[in-house]
């Protein structure tokens, strides 16, 4: 039966709620670990813990489903640079901050162990360190970055940036991110290359803001939620909920 005027067609719903799925168990998985409770999932993407299931059955299927996702989001980005960016530093650059905003280097290590890389790989369309060697060789040929610069240089460099900093509490992790890429992105430019006029990124952390930080940078995690896989105003060692009856219940927009 077609949709009604103003209602959403079921098949938006459901891919609306899968992204919205994978988006949160990534960010759940990398804060909690991969064992952490699925409800915490549902509740992050705003959906019924039968909506989860329905679309995956088990915790590995998730955890398999986020990891194609995010490696096919690295190749989408990288190709989008590439066909969007005419100046060829510039899209390295804008690839490298869109990887950085995937947590790439969180959420792969996150969920290693659960899966094979090469049979992961096979469900990708197409392999991500093409592109990203291809908007690194297009930048070289223009003398806009340095000739010795290689792609673990890049590769590297957004895996180590896109881990949250010791302890969790650090304010504006993410923003300070792509202040350091930028810095370090300036780096990888050839010598006598344009530089960009703008100033760097917000935020700007002083030696005073610094002194008044650094206790949360060096202070050990707090042996809490994320040691033990528990959701703050959860019992502890609430697990998954049995997928049980309850998964097959219809909800608005639950498929």
């Amino acid at each position: 039966m077609p949709a009604a005027a103003g209602e959403v067609p079921m098949r938006e719903v459901a891919r609306r709620n899968r992204e919205q799925i994978l988006r949160a168990a990534r960010e759940i998985f990398v804060d909690q670990g991969p064992d952490a409770p699925l409800d915490a999932v549902a509740r992050r993407a705003g959906v019924g813990i039968a909506t989860l299931y329905r679309r995956f059955p088990d915790r590995e299927q998730l955890i398999r489903a986020v990891a194609v996702d995010v490696l096919t989001a690295l190749t989408g980005v990288a190709r989008e640079a590439l066909d969007g960016e005419p100046d060829p530093a510039e899209a390295l650059r804008a690839c490298m901050h869109a990887a950085l905003d995937l947590k790439i280097g969180s959420v792969m290590p996150a969920l290693a162990g659960h899966f094979d890389v090469a049979e992961l790989l096979a469900e990708v369309p197409g392999d991500p360190v093409e592109p990203v060697q291809e908007l690194l060789d297009r930048a070289r040929r223009a003398g806009l970055v340095r000739a010795d610069v290689a792609v673990g240089d890049i590769a590297f460099m957004i895996i180590r940036l896109s881990r949250p900093l010791p302890g969790g509490r650090f304010p504006h992790d993410e923003e300070l991110a792509h202040r350091h890429l930028d810095i370090y992105f300036d780096g990888l430019r050839a010598p006598g290359a344009h530089r960009p006029a703008a100033g760097l990124p917000a935020p700007v952390i002083d030696a005073d803001g610094f002194r008044l930080l650094r206790g949360r940078v060096v202070a050990a995690p707090d042996p809490g939620p994320r040691a033990s896989g528990a959701v703050p105003g959860e019992p502890a060692g609430a697990g998954d909920p049995a997928p049980g009856p309850d998964a097959t219940t219809t909800e608005p927009g639950a498929e």
